[in-house]
């Protein structure tokens, strides 16, 4: 599956996004995202963009890089017109149905596809069914985007670090070590 566009939706009533995207092969799947999982899902994917950069460049050098990237992407839609090829299209075909799902879960990772790293992101649905979804690239930076602009429209706060939710974690682990004298 590759996916041709992605497109989402703020809904202020449900506090929650409509997300869907549709693959060349003319199928279209369509997701509900509550804000934690669209934060974790931001989240993880900045830590592993980094950490990806981490095996070619310095730690100050990867953050600068991703960061780059993404303020790359947040301006070059926004100077650029969207033409009418552009716009989403609907595709004729929904494997899993053309109501949403409900994502209950994500779990991202950072895999070698080609020549460079990818993101194999592993949305998983009610009854314990998942799709994954392998981005890199512009798609990933695509996603990114498009769900950071509409974290920043639903007024959800800022993504959390993965870095410091992990230094945290591993303090309060020390804490409650026993110290021995």
């Amino acid at each position: 599956m590759t996916i041709k566009q992605f497109n989402a939706t703020y809904l202020i009533p449900d506090d929650r996004l409509l997300f869907r995207f549709n693959t060349i092969e003319d199928a279209e799947y369509r997701f509900w995202l509550t804000r934690r999982l669209t934060l974790f899902i931001l989240a993880a994917t900045q830590h592993l963009i980094i950490k990806g950069l981490e095996q070619t460049h310095s730690p100050q050098a990867a953050k600068a890089i991703a960061q780059f990237g993404k303020e790359a992407i947040q301006i070059g839609p926004a100077t650029q017109g969207i033409s009418q090829s552009d716009a989403y299209q609907a595709a004729s075909n929904y494997p899993l149905g053309s109501d949403p799902l409900l994502v209950i879960d994500a779990k991202c990772t950072l895999e070698k596809q080609d020549l460079e790293d990818a993101l194999s992101l592993d949305l998983v649905l009610p009854g314990g069914a998942n799709i994954n979804l392998k981005m890199a690239g512009p798609t990933l930076q695509a996603m990114c985007g498009l769900l950071n602009q509409l974290r920043e429209y639903a007024g959800w706060g800022d993504i959390p670090s993965v870095i410091e939710a992990a230094d945290a974690a591993e303090c309060a682990k020390e804490s409650r070590r026993p110290s021995l004298h």
